[in-house]
C-alpha cells in the first residue's frame, strides 16, 4: 500500500504585537508555554493570537501551525490545543516551541538574555520612554548605594515606546547609559496589549515580569525633569516637528462620494505649497499598477487597501506624505492601515467622504451603481456589501452641493490645525 501523507502544517505571520509575545515566550521570560486564551492564565496576561478563520481550520485539522516571521523564515510551531471566535478570526490556544531564533531588527545585539547579564549584582530599570536627569540622577543614587550596576531594560515592542520610535529610544537609551558609570543596555520587545487603548495593569504587570528577569531588584524610573543635552539630540532627531514628520491622509467613502475628487485637489494645494514632499495613491490607479490581477471579493479589496497601507506607511516612515482615496469599506482593514503607519512612525489622519448613497448614485458617472441595481456587479459596496461608517475619522465630510474649493479648504485647515502643515516656504507664484 502507498504511504499516507501527513497532512501539510499550515503557516501564517502574526501580527507585530504577536511576534513581540512570541519571543518573548521563545525566550522562556514569561511563566507560560504559549499562547492563551482571552483571558489570559492568572497571573499572566492574555498573551493570544488570531489567524483568519481558514488558516485556524487548517490548523485544527493538522493540530499545529507554523509562525513566520515577515521575511518567510519559519520562528516556532504552535500546537493547537484550543480556538475561539474573536471580532478579526479565530483566537489559538496551544504551547509553542523555537524553530529559530529572529535574526532581524535594529538594535538586535541588544536583545541579550538574561543568562547574559549578571543578574546578581545587577538592578533592573524598565525604559519606555527617553530618560531625563532626574531619573538619571535616581538610577545613579541606587546604584551607589547597592553596589549594584543597572541593567537599563528598553521596551521595544509595539506600542511600548512613548514619544520616540523604537529604534529611537534604543539611541536615547544609549545614550544615556553614557551618563552612569557601568550601566547595561538590553532592548526586549514587550508589547502593550493593545496600542489603541491607554497602559493597562496588564501592561504594566508584562513589563515589570521581563525586567525582573534582569535584576536582582526593580526600580521604576521617576517622572519629570529635562532631558541630558544628547539624549535631547537623538530625540530630536528621531521626532522632528510635527510638519515635517510623514503623515498619510486617508480618506475613505462610498463609489460616487467625491474623495478621488477631494484626494486629487489636495494633491495639487500641498505640491502648490511645496512645504512637504507629497504622493497619491488613488484607489483605481493603484488597482492598476500595484494590484493588477486581485478582483473586487472581500478578500481581494482587503489585500488591495493593504497593499495600499503599506506603502503609504513606507512613505510616512521617511517623511513623506501620502495621500489616499481607496472605497476601503471595512473597518477592520482602515484599523490595520492605522496601525501599519503608526509602527512606521508616521501619522494618520482619516476623513470619511460621507456623501449619502443616494447622492453617490445619482452621479455615477461610470455607471456602476446601474449595473450593479442590474446585478451585474456582484459585491458592490452600499447596494450587495457593506461600507462600515467609521466612527474613528477625524474629519466627516458630505460634498453634495459644496463647491470643491470649501471641501479642500476644510481638509487643509484640519491639516494645519492639528500641526501636520505649517507654514509655507515661499507664497505660490502669481497670488
Amino acid at each position: 500500500m502507498p504511504e499516507e501523507r501527513q497532512p501539510t502544517v499550515p503557516q501564517w505571520t502574526p501580527s507585530t504585537r504577536e511576534l513581540d509575545d512570541l519571543e518573548l515566550l521563545a525566550a522562556g521570560i514569561l511563566p507560560i508555554e504559549g499562547f492563551t486564551g482571552p483571558d489570559g492564565e492568572l497571573p499572566v496576561p492574555a498573551i493570544t493570537l488570531t489567524v483568519p478563520a481558514a488558516t485556524a481550520e487548517s490548523a485544527r485539522a493538522t493540530g499545529a501551525l507554523e509562525l513566520l516571521d515577515p521575511e518567510g523564515l519559519p520562528l516556532a510551531r504552535l500546537s493547537v490545543t484550543s480556538t475561539y471566535d474573536t471580532e478579526d478570526g479565530v483566537g489559538l490556544v496551544g504551547p509553542v516551541t523555537s524553530l529559530s531564533p529572529a535574526q532581524f531588527g535594529p538594535f538586535r545585539r541588544y536583545v541579550r538574555s538574561p543568562a547574559d547579564v549578571n543578574v546578581a549584582n545587577s538592578f533592573a530599570v524598565p525604559v519606555d520612554a527617553p530618560l531625563t536627569d532626574q531619573a538619571l540622577r535616581r538610577i545613579a543614587e541606587v546604584a551607589t548605594d547597592t553596589g549594584c550596576a543597572p541593567v537599563l531594560v528598553v521596551c521595544t515592542g509595539a506600542g511600548s515606546p512613548q514619544g520616540v520610535s523604537a529604534p529611537g529610544l534604543v539611541r536615547a537609551t544609549l545614550a544615556a547609559a553614557l551618563e552612569l558609570d557601568a550601566a547595561q543596555v538590553v532592548a526586549i520587545p514587550v508589547a502593550r496589549r493593545d496600542v489603541e487603548a491607554p497602559d493597562t495593569a496588564a501592561d504594566r504587570w508584562l513589563r515589570e515580569r521581563v525586567a525582573q528577569a534582569y535584576g536582582r531588584s526593580l526600580l521604576y524610573p521617576p517622572q519629570g525633569g529635562t532631558l541630558p543635552d544628547r539624549v535631547a539630540a537623538v530625540v530630536a532627531q528621531d521626532r522632528p516637528p510635527q510638519h515635517r514628520r510623514g503623515l498619510v491622509v486617508f480618506f475613505t467613502g462610498l463609489s460616487g462620494s467625491g474623495k478621488s475628487t477631494l484626494a486629487r485637489a489636495l494633491h495639487d494645494v500641498l505640491l502648490e505649497r511645496g512645504d512637504r514632499t507629497v504622493t497619491s495613491l488613488d484607489g483605481d490607479v493603484v488597482r492598476h499598477h500595484l494590484s493588477k490581477g486581485l478582483g473586487f471579493s472581500r478578500a481581494d479589496r482587503e489585500t488591495n487597501i493593504a497593499r495600499i497601507g503599506w506603502v503609504a506607511a513606507e512613505i510616512s516612515r521617511h517623511g513623506g506624505l501620502a495621500i489616499c482615496s481607496p472605497i476601503a469599506p471595512f473597518d477592520a482593514t482602515r484599523r490595520l492601515v492605522r496601525h501599519m503607519v503608526r509602527d512606521a512612525g508616521g501619522g494618520f489622519v482619516l476623513i470619511h467622504v460621507a456623501t449619502p448613497l443616494d447622492e453617490c448614485e445619482r452621479r455615477d458617472r461610470k455607471g456602476l451603481y446601474a449595473k450593479a441595481r442590474a446585478g451585474l456587479i456582484p459585491e458592490f459596496t452600499g447596494i450587495t456589501s457593506p461600507y462600515d461608517v467609521p466612527t474613528d475619522a477625524d474629519l466627516a465630510l458630505d460634498t453634495t452641493g459644496r463647491d470643491l474649493s470649501d471641501c479642500v479648504d476644510e481638509v487643509v485647515h484640519l491639516l494645519t490645525l492639528a500641526g501636520w502643515l505649517g507654514t509655507p516656504a515661499l507664497p505660490p507664484i502669481g497670488v
